[in-house]
């Protein structure tokens, strides 16, 4: 593999990040808000999974319910 000096390594970093499609704000907003939603359908989709577990386990134990 050749050897790239610092100076054209630089020159290379800038011509790939000037080909990047950066988001917008407004497409930022927006899926910051569908992450957010969907971490907490999955906090309820786990918490409710638990409970029931928590529950079957301990009728299977006899822990009373």
């Amino acid at each position: 593999m050749a050897k790239t000096n610092p100076f054209t390594f630089i020159q290379q970093v800038r011509s790939e990040t000037a080909k990047v499609t950066w988001p917008t704000r407004r497409e930022t907003a927006i899926t910051t808000v569908m992450v957010f939603i969907m971490v907490f359908l999955a906090a309820l989709f786990f918490l409710a999974a638990d409970q029931l577990m928590s529950y079957v386990i301990s009728l299977l134990l006899g822990l009373g319910g």
